[in-house]
């Protein structure tokens, strides 16, 4: 049949139109393709469902992130990966919102094929055809346990230096005034017969004193600004020499087994805070055994960590080798909402006069000075183990184990002192202390007094007591200029400050005296022994060595 030109146009029109539509299938699909590729390789999960919920669609990121495979998820509904975390109101909210065309947007805790719990932020949307009728719905999800981890890390260490900064900043002024209060009730009490009405209640000021004395020096623990005379030391040999005392503090109902690792490595602390922590542990892990009879067992070893290692808390071990020590016990436990806490100052499970919830805190202040982590493991019913990560010191020559000083012989030789204190009342304090010792005192409250005191002064002065931080020059200045002038005057620091203040103005090095406040008459006698008994000084009152 032959076609009149009317069809001819309408034919050659249709061939046109679809010509055009198929250019516009080739262009859209290299499109199709383009999105298709991107939504397979983002990182973000994305999970696409039909308008019953049923899934249709995953991305390999929603495979990396759930451990769900393609072929598992599609066909099901997306509480494949529900927690329980959220109640039955929160997923209603969420049906209501995208059904009714909106977009939402939260937070979910969702539950890994393997069990794990990981966060999750999520944007779910409904997706309409060309009438505008919703035909699907997309959710994007971003994983957030990472950032989760580090804002509570954040929080965590801005909690723990808060405190740090407030007991830094009572510190001075309250061991100024302890100085006084604990040094006073000496003096009396070394000056009154135990017969004396008095004597009783003087007693009780001065125990009350070095109680409130020890809860200051452990806050500071806590802040690590607490003055600390570090050393390289053997742990295992630090340890066994404490085994008698700690027996005696746990008891006898509680058995303590001693496992010392093989060359565990040598370690840099103050032997003192090695004292610290182990007693502290002990002790709670004995207060922690109930009943008759129980165990406490305390190891070492040395581990080296290539790859940050996971801790009860925000935080983590970080790589490196590191000497480890561990106190388990088979005590009551601790159950998750407990072991958030133990670490803050004042926290305690203990009865009212049983603990001042400072122990724990102490523990994590020392070994956080020491650059090293702490590690707890504990269950109702179960008991705890505290892990104590402190680094390995290294081994080369200049490393060997320091010996123990020997014992300074007592000096009895009166002296001539002079003491430069700016607080008036530790000053005067600090001169009745000195003249009950027998010796003779030129007391300055300023710097520039305690100068002329020097200058003008014919006789020898045996020794220079300074306060660290003072107005207008600060001891170590004082030191140096007094001894430009007499090279064989001793020096002997004291401060209430906290060791941080205390090594800005030079006096935590080695060879350097040092006395913290409060101290007591005996405390203020065994230092000025051993400065006197020191080889002979060199600059700013250090010790030369031969």
């Amino acid at each position: 049949m032959v076609l009149n030109r009317q069809a001819q146009d309408r034919l050659r029109e249709q061939t046109r139109l679809t010509e055009s539509m198929l250019d516009e299938i080739r262009n859209n699909r290299g499109e199709y393709e383009r999105l298709a590729a991107a939504v397979e390789q983002a990182g973000e999960a994305i999970v696409i469902t039909d308008v019953e919920g049923i899934i249709r669609y995953v991305n390999p990121a929603f495979t990396t992130i759930t451990g769900y495979s393609r072929e598992e998820a599609i066909g099901q509904n997306p509480r494949l990966v529900k927690s329980g975390y959220q109640d039955d109101a929160f997923y209603k909210t969420l049906w209501e919102t995208i059904v009714s065309g909106r977009t939402w947007q939260g937070l979910f805790v969702n539950k890994r094929k393997d069990g794990s719990l990981f966060n999750e932020s999520a944007t779910i949307s409904p997706v309409r055809n060309a009438e505008g009728a919703i035909v699907n719905y997309v959710a994007v999800k971003r994983g957030i346990t990472e950032n989760i981890q580090l804002e509570a890390q954040l929080q965590h260490a801005q909690r723990m230096e808060s405190v740090g900064r407030l007991a830094g900043g009572v510190a001075h002024d309250f061991n100024n005034r302890l100085c006084v209060i604990l040094g006073s009730a000496d003096l009396a009490l070394e000056a009154m017969d135990e017969s004396h009405p008095l004597y009783g209640e003087l007693k009780a000021i001065r125990d009350s004193a070095r109680s409130a004395a020890e809860i200051t020096r452990r806050l500071l623990a806590f802040a690590r600004k607490q003055v600390a005379s570090h050393r390289v030391l053997d742990l295992n040999d630090t340890i066994a020499g404490m085994l008698g005392m700690l027996r005696r503090l746990i008891g006898e109902r509680v058995a303590l087994h001693w496992l010392p690792g093989e060359e565990v490595g040598p370690v840099r602390i103050d032997p003192a805070q090695v004292d610290q922590i182990l007693a502290n542990l002990c002790v709670n892990a004995a207060d922690a055994i109930v009943g008759e009879a129980g165990s406490i067992a305390v190891t070492t070893d040395q581990v080296t960590l290539d790859e940050p290692q996971p801790m009860f808390g925000p935080e983590s071990v970080a790589p490196g080798a590191y000497v480890r020590l561990s106190v388990s016990d088979t005590g009551c436990g601790m159950d998750r909402a407990t072991l958030a806490h133990i670490f803050e100052p004042f926290f305690t499970t203990k009865s009212p006069g049983k603990g001042t919830g400072l122990g724990l805190s102490t523990i994590y202040g020392i070994v956080k000075q020491n650059g090293g982590f702490i590690n707890v493991y504990s269950e109702p019913g179960e008991g705890s183990r505290f892990t104590v990560y402190l680094p390995r010191h290294g081994s080369g020559a200049e490393d060997a184990l320091a010996a123990p000083r020997p014992p300074r012989p007592e000096h009895g030789k009166p002296l001539t002192v002079l003491l430069a204190e700016d607080d008036p009342t530790v000053l005067h304090l600090a001169a009745q202390m000195l003249k009950r010792l027998g010796h003779s005192v030129l007391a300055a409250p300023l710097p520039g007094e305690a100068l002329r005191h020097s200058e003008e002064r014919a006789g020898t002065i045996d020794l220079l007591i300074t306060d660290v931080v003072m107005p207008g020059m600060n001891g170590r200045e004082l030191a140096g200029h007094i001894r430009a002038r007499r090279p064989d005057t001793r020096v002997l620091f004291i401060s209430g400050y906290t060791a941080d203040v205390i090594a800005l103005n030079g006096v935590l090095e080695d060879g350097v005296h040092f006395i913290q406040k409060p101290f007591t008459v005996t405390a203020l006698a065994g230092a000025i022994a051993a400065v006197m008994s020191a080889p002979a000084p060199g600059p700013c009152g250090t010790a030369d060595t031969p």
